[in-house]
């Protein structure tokens, strides 16, 4: 596909520095930038690239003025927020991609299902009985979806998703490939031989409107109840959802972190990779979670930052690390004292 300078502009609003007429077929990063592609600027500790830069179209924020003179065939679209303007770009250059309606051959589609307008079935997908499906979404090949599932309009659904029976997804979701949605949460009870009988999992999973999950990422189902991901929550690759979790509006999880059961985490939340949260702990709203932490207990302050394992307060974390770097210090000059007292006693 080929846009021109202006019809750039025109999406984004901006005001053009060059020529109009530009076109452009590709995108790239600055310093890669090729003739025929847009880039853009955002972070000022980049500008050196811009005057070396080949791409054709470059957008830039309305306060950049250029320190050195810019080459012949790079025109500038200025705009209020260039990363933003950018990220904009995408998502328009995302949907001219996407597959267009369709029922591909070798799907598998309940005559009990539902389906919304303008949907995309891909092939080898199984929808199965009681299933609706919103408007303009797509659910992409080798995906499964299991019995009286409901997902919302505008859902983008990729390839080898498995979602089991009862679950709910909203508006705008975006699921990626390997994404278990519903299996049974970890629940298991010992008996008096000393094995363990399974604790059947009954519940189902909830996913609001504006959430994205990641590759390979496993949300359980719930005991009794919903596992609840709330509106705008953004979960990386590899991240386990235990049973009966609810995690706040806007909250955003790195990869591999794990969440235990009937854990309940606030909104605006951020959580670093490679963390674990306990089970049946409360987080409250805003706080900040460094990776690799362990959170045993539950955060009733607003907007607390919490680092290591056990996790506690971010400052309180490093003056302790500050301490236990100059350990080997402190222990020489003890074994110095020590040495002086010893001296002292047999003087």
């Amino acid at each position: 596909m080929e846009f021109s300078a202006e019809q750039i502009a025109g999406i984004l609003e901006g005001e053009i520095v060059g020529n109009k007429d530009q076109t452009v077929t590709g995108l790239s990063k600055i310093e890669e930038g090729k003739n025929g592609t847009l880039s853009f600027l955002a972070n000022q500790k980049y500008e050196d690239f811009i005057y070396s830069t080949d791409a054709s179209i470059v957008i830039v924020n309305k306060t950049f003025t250029p320190l050195k003179e810019l080459k012949s065939t790079c025109t500038l679209i200025k705009v209020d927020d260039a990363y933003a303007c950018f990220a904009k770009l995408l998502e328009v250059y995302n949907q001219a991609i996407q597959k267009q309606p369709e029922i591909e051959k070798g799907s598998f589609i309940s005559e009990k299902a539902t389906l919304g307008k303008n949907v995309y079935i891909g092939a080898f997908a199984y929808i199965s009985d009681g299933v609706v499906i919103g408007d303009n979404t797509h659910i992409y090949p080798n995906t499964f979806i299991g019995n009286n599932c409901k997902i919302g309009n505008n859902c983008k659904i990729n390839a080898g998703v498995n979602i089991y029976h009862d679950t709910l997804i909203g508006d705008d979701c975006t699921i990626h490939s390997n994404v278990v949605l519903g299996a049974d949460g970890f629940g298991f009870a010992p008996n008096s031989d000393g094995n363990y009988n399974k604790v059947p999992q009954i519940g189902n999973v909830i996913l609001e409107d504006h959430v994205e999950i990641g590759a390979g990422t496993c949300v359980d189902r719930a005991t009794l109840g919903s596992t609840i991901i709330k509106k705008g929550v953004k979960l990386d690759n590899l991240v386990q959802i235990g049973h009966n979790v609810q995690i706040g509006d806007n909250t955003v999880i790195a990869a591999q972190t794990g969440i235990a059961g009937s854990a309940k985490l606030g909104k605006n939340m951020m959580v670093g990779g490679q963390v674990g949260i306990v089970g049946h702990i409360s987080l409250a709203d805003g706080t900040l979670i460094g990776a690799q932490s362990g959170v045993p207990k539950t955060i009733r302050k607003e907007g607390t930052t919490l680092l290591g394992s056990p996790a506690y307060d971010a400052n309180d974390y490093k003056k302790a690390y500050m301490g236990f770097r100059r350990l080997p210090q402190i222990l020489d000059r003890l074994r110095a004292v020590e040495q002086e007292l010893d001296k002292l006693k047999k003087g």
